[in-house]
């Protein structure tokens, strides 16, 4: 309410942007900043733009990962907060988190619902476990982000990590060099069948202490 109070005032003669202006050089809405255009970022520009993300589904290192992940935040947790609680272990399978596939995706692949899945790029590779449905598009996969990370050789780069936290295959890159926020929703990945032994999550197990 006291927004639409705010905004409707901003927009009647004669208060307008004089008594109350907005957070802007101008004090006015601006389409285009000549602040954000005199910094001469090729990644962010004074309006709005389309720049082409560096991972998605027409770049070329889609003809070796066809898969755009999704990794959005938990509906079982808050981030990773709680993620050895009851209610978080109860969305997993098989003590990992859940990856959505479409079920084309999942059948070319020969992907069951429950069977347990390496989702991998050449930044790493995780296990979680497959669930089936047509609520993700063909050629898009998610993966809730806040699975703590259990790698199963720490310290190695590229390790499999046996607990489906998607930050292994996300990269560590900025959405502009102004905004400089999280790029994770741009990741290529590709998915299959792990039917080795599933080895056991030590995500929650303490650290062994010297006596």
């Amino acid at each position: 309410m006291i927004i639409f109070a705010v905004s409707r005032q901003f927009r009647s003669p004669p208060l307008r942007s004089a008594a109350l202006p907005l957070l802007t050089p101008s004090g006015r809405i601006e389409i285009f900043s000549e602040e954000i255009n005199s910094f001469g970022y090729d990644d962010c520009a004074g309006h709005p733009t389309w720049f082409e993300p560096v991972e998605w589904l027409r770049a070329d290192l889609s003809d070796r990962f066809p898969l755009h992940l999704i990794s959005n935040q938990p509906a079982s947790r808050l981030h990773s907060q709680y993620d050895n609680g009851g209610h978080s272990l109860s969305s997993k399978i098989r003590g990992r988190e859940p990856v959505t596939i479409n079920p084309s995706d999942a059948a070319s692949r020969g992907i069951e619902s429950g069977v347990i899945v390496r989702i991998y790029n050449d930044r790493g590779s995780c296990l979680a476990g497959a669930v089936l449905s047509d609520d993700v598009m063909p050629g898009v996969v998610q993966l809730s982000t806040g699975a703590w990370w259990d790698p199963v050789q720490p310290g190695t780069s590229g390790t499999l990590d046996r607990h489906s936290n998607p930050n292994v295959l996300t990269a560590d890159r900025p959405c502009s060099r102004l905004s400089q926020g999280p790029s994770a929703h741009s990741a290529l990945v590709d998915i299959e069948r792990y039917d080795p032994p599933v080895p056991d999550v030590l995500a929650y197990s303490p650290p062994s202490l010297e006596q």
